[in-house]
């Protein structure tokens, strides 16, 4: 996704990468709850096929289903962590724009034009078409006017 500083789309290209997040959160929502199914269905297998004169002991059972559901819990948080580092990487991508950029070996410096955002991170583009990676040790300075 892109972020221009004149573009009426980034707004919507905002909307678009907040939806793509949201619906990568549901499939791994969905994939959790069918493992906890799969889980709910091997432990009622369990019960039903063991022996009847050695029961599984019920502390055993609940230990298990507790286990099971801090895993679950623990997919869930990551997701909605995703989610959030996502929001926060767009929030801070339009605080670039028109901000003079050098990138961290000193090579590459301009003013910034857009930024596109990905799974790696952030990508400036100068006004020039040379590209940054905004990462730890890029110098940035307001652009004078």
């Amino acid at each position: 996704m892109v972020v221009n500083g004149t573009s009426a789309a980034a707004g919507a290209a905002a909307t678009t990468s907040a939806a793509k997040t949201e619906s990568a959160a549901k499939t791994d929502a969905k994939k959790a709850s069918l493992d906890y199914d799969n889980f709910l269905q091997l432990l009622i297998a369990q019960m039903k096929n063991q022996d009847p004169t050695d029961p599984m002991d019920a502390t055993q059972q609940v230990a298990q289903l507790a286990t099971f559901s801090q895993v679950e819990q623990s997919v869930k948080m990551n997701s909605n962590l995703e989610s959030l580092l996502s929001v926060n990487s767009l929030s801070n991508a339009s605080s670039y724009i028109g901000k003079t950029l050098t990138s961290a070996d000193e090579k590459t410096t301009g003013v910034v034009a857009s930024i596109k955002v990905t799974s790696d991170g952030l990508t400036a583009t100068t006004t020039a078409g040379g590209t940054i990676a905004i990462t730890q040790g890029i110098k940035i300075a307001n652009t004078p006017a």
